[in-house]
């Protein structure tokens, strides 16, 4: 199995900047696996996508993956870092599966990064740090989101966190728990 690292934290906190850094110094080829649907409609999503495109060197290879992430996992090549940005956007592209689908594509997703030799490094936000939703999309999303974050937390070499302009190594500074229901 590859390194698996798990950088989360706020909503513009510098996430997928850290993890731009940790790829560039993996020194292997790296693959930014972006999770985002594009929508030409929505000119502030277009602006935010660019933001993250112009900040990546030239060489690396982007790969546009919103709903089948095992799959590309499963593909990638042993001399390769993957970033994958980000994993609160790939749970948002499938709301819509009921919750036994969601939870087959979940182990299938935490099957598969057991098995790949490539690197990854895996983008996160944290969302429920914040008042509980009020509809039933909301609390779904959050929930889905937050046990993800967990699991693969458990599964990660590295866990650091990204808040207040400060980048925190949380495998260094706490301990983790077990997985729910492990």
């Amino acid at each position: 199995m590859g390194k698996v690292i798990l950088v989360t934290g706020p909503a513009r906190s510098g996430k997928s900047e850290w993890a731009e850094t940790l790829a560039l110094q993996s020194r292997k080829v790296v693959v930014y696996v972006a999770t985002a649907i594009e929508n030409p409609n929505d000119q502030e999503w277009h602006q935010r996508i660019q933001e993250h495109q112009k900040r990546r060197p030239q060489d690396w290879l982007t790969l546009c993956v919103p709903v089948e992430l095992a799959a590309t996992l499963g593909d990638a090549k042993p001399n390769t870092c993957l970033l994958v940005d980000s994993l609160g956007t790939w749970v948002a592209n499938l709301l819509e599966q009921d919750k036994l689908k969601w939870e087959d594509t979940l182990a299938d997703f935490l099957e598969t990064i057991e098995l790949v030799a490539a690197d990854m490094i895996f983008v996160a936000e944290e969302t429920g740090w914040g008042v509980v939703p009020a509809y039933p999309l909301g609390r779904t999303f959050r929930d889905r989101l937050g046990s993800l974050v967990r699991q693969l937390g458990t599964r990660s070499e590295v866990v650091y966190l990204v808040t207040g302009g400060h980048v925190l190594n949380l495998s260094a500074l706490g301990s983790p728990l077990l997985a729910p229901n492990s």
